[in-house]
């Protein structure tokens, strides 16, 4: 069975300090998050960054070059930088986009709109027309996010169109309460429909968490974990670092007898042009 990757999704948008104390939220916390996640056995990092004054999520460039700047220098890992924005406040497509100049190897790619909270996650065909072809121009390749089927048909669609290369990378979003339940069910439905040439990694919200992963490391896709996707370690018990989660993936993964990759590997199982 091919290696495994462990991507450490460390801050995402919407998780506060009255929420987890434990959340980074200034660049400096996101990269050594980030750091202690590659030192456990991640290969790539999902990155969102915050206001280090207020606290509350931005696109801004200048901070993304503050994360990524001594990740690239310290280590080999994957940077996926993502382009949803901030969900509910609807920015500006270029300011959405902003971080693909940064020529990261990865890029968060919704394909869809989808209820989220009181708000509404909006990613319309001209916005993702608009995400596509910059991720081409810059050389980024496409983490497609999948909340239901239709952001699969939609993704196999404007591969038919010409505008994703394969193979397709797939981030299955499973447990929000507006998508796709994180059950083996539901994911096996979705994993039906992606073409077989595809590589693909799971994220369980919550309590999901750890049954998708288990459904990923059995079936040979790949493992999102990280304080953007769940807060707790166990029932009632917050997890105190993203290292936390890496370190349990590992050791159960090894235990089952699946090595982990490291991220040399993962560019070349996920077919990343260096």
């Amino acid at each position: 069975m091919e290696k495994l990757i462990i991507t450490a999704a460390i801050t995402g948008s919407r998780i506060t300090r009255e929420i987890t104390p434990h959340i980074p939220l200034t660049p400096e916390e996101i990269v050594q998050s980030a750091h202690e996640c590659w030192q456990a056995g991640a290969a790539i990092v999902h990155i969102h960054v915050r206001d280090p004054d207020t606290g509350l999520a931005t696109q801004d460039v200048e901070i993304f070059k503050q994360v990524m700047k001594p990740l690239r220098e310290k280590t080999d890992l994957i940077l996926c930088l993502t382009t949803s924005g901030i969900p509910g406040r609807n920015l500006p497509t270029e300011e959405r986009l902003a971080p693909v100049d940064l020529k990261p190897e990865l890029a968060s790619f919704d394909a869809g709109s989808i209820n989220l909270g009181g708000t509404v996650f909006i990613n319309s065909p001209e916005f993702l027309d608009r995400a596509a072809e910059k991720m081409r121009q810059k050389g980024v390749k496409p983490e497609i996010e999948i909340f239901d089927l239709g952001m699969i048909i939609t993704s196999q669609r404007m591969r038919d169109q010409g505008k994703f290369d394969e193979p397709l990378h797939f981030q299955f979003v499973l447990g929000t309460p507006w998508g796709a339940p994180a059950t083996p069910k539901s994911f096996l439905h979705l994993y039906e429909h992606i073409p077989d040439n595809s590589t693909w990694s799971i994220i369980g919200i919550g309590k999901g968490h750890l049954p998708m992963s288990m459904m990923a490391l059995a079936m040979g896709g790949h493992i999102r974990v990280g304080l953007e996707d769940n807060i707790y370690y166990s029932r009632g018990v917050l997890a105190e670092t993203n290292a936390q989660f890496v370190d349990r993936i590992v050791r159960i993964s090894r235990e089952y007898g699946r090595e982990i990759a490291t991220p040399a590997e993962a560019r070349d199982i996920l077919s990343i042009k260096g």
